[in-house]
């Protein structure tokens, strides 16, 4: 078994955070060379979803997806040699397709190697005269709540990589974005046959973490108080688990149907600074679970703990969110994942969003990197206006856009960007209509 050790999984989020080679020699040392499984020769054995992470990895008792301990946000500027119409070139595609294909041979796509999607934003798409087709729903990114201002984030492309070791993530930046003359020609002990480096440049590196222990042992930072009150069974600096089986939509069902990008998906994702100072100093673990997931959840002792008891369902009904109006007005408050959930049904009752929330401690402040995946951005839209809850603040005076609003106290939306996640089939440098494979 790995050494899973409070103490090596620390310096490991610490080395990722920090980045560079020093960051890499300190997580080499801390996992003592034990061995990362490769990856596939064949790239036609992956699937074609590139978000497709959950049959590869692991699964609690309940059922639920266990994420990856360690995960690496690359927003990328394109910085090949492009035509003369400013567009990726065949030969860009070409460095990008091996480029990446050199990691999925490196890597096992599981928890113990690297699970990655690439997409790309609007302003990606723009620079082409054609339009992408109508079954991709991909607006700018906006603000959505009438509480936060965030800084819009409108680089070419976004690189998500996840793995229980950050050296794996370290050691794909560090050879696969070279900076000098002494470059790795191998990576995991596989042959590096394209760099990253070659056609994108870091616009800006964010990081995050999930898992029980982490945030207790990761909370000495802005937003949350000395004392560290984080549960140290608690996966998230909230100190509750999050992505329930129940409550997260199916890949399959996230995915485009039709066109020429069937297989894609949107991908919306936000960075939140948490003020968990008043998190913890306000509430008891009954107002916790009243404002986090419903106050008759709380009043009836549904949540014990981290939530371990819930299993694979949070508890929000359909029966519990369509009476948010009568518990608004009975307890002057409303949940945040009942809310939410009002605009996370389809027609039919399925949830619409695949959520990959993780933590950070990027620049020393408590924050929240918030994925979501969706056929559709308007789908995520729709759930984030039901969470605003604009409706209940007009008619409830106890409950204000910040105050007894869910936990809209305690966030605030600081980063906003929209990405669209081709199938792994076009995912280098796509046109519009999708004419180049990759």
């Amino acid at each position: 078994m790995p050494d899973t050790s409070a103490s090596r999984r620390d310096v490991l989020k610490a080395a990722l955070a920090t980045g560079g080679a020093a960051a890499l020699s300190a997580c080499l040392e801390a996992v003592d060379d034990e061995p990362i499984p490769q990856g596939v020769d064949d790239p036609e054995t992956l699937p074609d979803r590139q978000f497709a992470w959950n049959d590869s990895l692991d699964h609690d008792e309940a059922g639920n997806v266990v994420l990856p301990e360690h995960h690496l946000f690359l927003y990328l500027t394109y910085d090949g040699e492009a035509g003369n119409d400013g567009t990726p070139t065949d030969a860009d595609r070409e460095r990008l397709t091996a480029a990446l294909r050199t990691i999925e041979r490196a890597y096992e796509r599981s928890n113990r190697g690297v699970v990655f999607d690439l997409g790309y934003s609007p302003a990606y798409f723009d620079r082409f005269e054609a339009s992408l087709p109508e079954s991709v729903d991909l607006p700018p990114p906006r603000r959505l709540t009438p509480v936060d201002t965030p800084t819009l984030d409108e680089q070419d492309a976004l690189l998500q990589l996840a793995s229980d070791r950050s050296d794996a993530l370290l050691a794909i930046e560090e050879t696969l974005f070279p900076d000098g003359d002494d470059t790795p020609e191998t990576l995991n002990g596989v042959a590096v046959t394209g760099r990253l480096g070659e056609v994108f440049r870091i616009d800006d590196r964010r990081t995050g973490f999930i898992g029980p222990g982490l945030p207790a042992a990761n909370q000495g930072v802005g937003g949350i108080p000395e004392d560290g009150p984080v549960p140290d069974a608690a996966p998230l600096f909230m100190g509750f688990k999050a992505g329930f089986a129940a409550n997260q939509a199916s890949e399959a069902s996230v995915a485009i149907e039709d066109g020429p990008f069937a297989g894609g998906t949107t991908k919306h994702v936000a960075r939140i600074r948490q003020q968990l100072d008043k998190w913890y100093d306000e509430n008891s673990h009954e107002e916790m679970v009243a404002k986090l997931f419903s106050p008759q959840l709380a009043e009836s002792g549904a949540v014990e703990g981290v939530g371990e008891n819930l299993g694979d369902d949070s508890g929000i009904t359909a029966e519990l969110f369509a009476a948010i109006d009568e518990t608004a007005d009975v307890f002057g408050l409303v949940g945040h994942a009942e809310k939410a959930a009002r605009g996370n049904r389809d027609s039919e009752g399925n949830v619409r969003t695949l959520r990959r929330h993780v933590e950070s401690t990027d620049n020393d402040n408590a924050s929240l990197h918030f994925p979501s995946y969706q056929q559709q951005i308007s789908e995520f839209e729709a759930v984030q206006e039901a969470m605003n809850g604009t409706d209940i603040v007009a008619d409830n005076p106890e409950i204000d856009p910040r105050v007894r609003n869910g936990i809209f106290r305690y966030i605030f939306v600081e980063n906003r960007g929209n990405f669209f996640i081709p199938p792994r089939s076009r995912r280098a440098f796509p046109t519009p209509q999708g004419g180049d494979a990759a």
